[in-house]
């Protein structure tokens, strides 16, 4: 098969691999689409250490079962999926109490095991689920990044009159203010220096900003700079929750004694538990989150490329899915 192979830092290149032979209790996947995720681009720079070349790299994906294997009972060939990334072991304390993201054996597909940048995927049957037929194969990517967003949303636990702050209008910032709209918040802040980002947001019913202005109840940083976590903490009122979710900087200064004085709640948000990857299917389903015109399709021997639009002058568009 043909596959996307991550060879170094800003390295991309085709090469042919070996169709991946699925286990008893896993399912062949021919890859529909495969979106590029901003933790990807991270990797693609050489600064995450999740990604180590060579690696076939891809998370947000869908596609069609090809084969099933001998203990994958409920799938047959043909069927369309959209899978959760995020493999655990099922049996430990975490995933028992539905925090399956923080299972110490998790793996991640496209990082500790190969990724959808590629014609076929060996997943775990478990962590597929059916793609409605309402959800065109393009869209039901969205599932895993907006799965991130209901998952801040449940941490934060916002009310309708919360004033909510946003740093970064990526993806995952643009699905946490869906996710709020959808909680019924009416006002939503989302800062960004992109301006065709921020358009995007204002269409959503975000107030999109260069600078953050007045006092919020909770605040989101979806960027994982040094500045954007601590201008979130600097901007909720006292009583106030952060949640940080961007992976950008590992390490970062944050004002402690203001955080302990103000009794600011602060938090991180990995991930999605099965629950919000299954309540971001159904608000695709419901037809409560549409990017398909911000979106754009790229073949994966263009996938280099994509990367590089990303990382330089992206513009208008929030989102590049790659297809085999």
């Amino acid at each position: 098969m043909k596959a996307l192979i991550y060879e170094g830092p800003r390295v991309m290149n085709m090469r042919e691999a070996d169709i991946p032979e699925p286990k008893a209790d896993e399912l062949l996947v021919r890859v529909a689409y495969a979106g590029i995720c901003g933790s990807e681009l991270g990797g693609y720079l050489g600064h995450n250490s999740l990604r180590k070349p060579p690696l076939i790299m891809g998370h947000e994906f869908t596609g069609i079962v090809e084969r099933a294997g001998s203990r994958a009972l409920d799938w047959q060939p043909g069927d369309r999926v959209v899978v959760n990334p995020l493999a655990t072991c099922g049996e430990c304390s975490y995933c028992l109490s539905q925090r399956e993201q923080l299972c110490e054996s998790r793996a991640l597909l496209g990082a500790h095991r190969p990724g959808a940048f590629a014609e076929y995927i060996a997943v775990p049957a478990g962590n597929a689920l059916r793609l409605p037929d309402s959800i065109s194969l393009e869209d039901g990517v969205l599932t895993e990044p907006l799965a991130c967003a209901a998952h801040i949303g449940r941490l934060l636990q916002w009310k309708p009159q919360d004033r909510l702050l946003i740093y970064g209008a990526g993806p995952i910032g643009l699905f946490v203010l869906a996710a709020a709209r959808m909680g019924g918040l009416q006002e939503i802040v989302i800062v960004d220096i992109n301006e065709e980002r921020l358009a995007i947001a204002s269409a959503m019913g975000g107030q999109g900003a260069v600078a953050a202005e007045g006092e919020f109840d909770a605040a989101v940083d979806a960027v994982g700079a040094s500045v954007t976590r601590q201008r979130c903490v600097e901007a909720v009122r006292s009583g106030g929750k952060v949640v940080f979710t961007g992976l950008h900087e590992a390490d970062s200064l944050l004002p402690i004694n203001d955080i302990i004085r103000r009794e600011i709640t602060c938090r991180g948000a990995f991930a999605y538990a099965p629950q919000d990857f299954t309540a971001a299917l159904d608000w695709l389903e419901q037809g409560r989150v549409d990017l398909s015109s911000w979106m754009r399709v790229l073949p994966l021997e263009q996938g280099a490329a994509g990367f590089e639009t990303l990382l330089g002058s992206p513009g208008g568009i929030a989102k590049i899915l790659l297809k085999p």
